[in-house]
């Protein structure tokens, strides 16, 4: 009987402990991936792929957004 009251609170710290996804091109990545993986017979598989791949240019063109902005500010006067 003690298993249930065990199996809760390691949920709940588990719960606690996860942040926030940030989803970032995956939701147009996925939605890219599925039609394409749809088309050759995998669509679960390209939208898997079209997710990790939208995120990861996502998160370039971040970088590089950042990169101009701090070589902007570096060059004002």
């Amino acid at each position: 009987m003690k298993i249930v009251p065990i199996a809760i609170s390691t949920v709940a710290i588990v719960l606690a402990s996860v942040s926030v996804a940030d989803a970032k091109g995956c939701i147009k990545g996925a939605v890219v991936g599925g039609v394409a993986g749809h088309m050759a017979g995998h669509g679960k598989l390209g939208a898997a792929a079209g997710c990790a791949i939208g995120h990861h240019q996502a998160n370039k063109a971040e970088m590089n957004k950042k990169s101009d902005q701090q070589s902007q500010a570096g060059q004002k006067p």
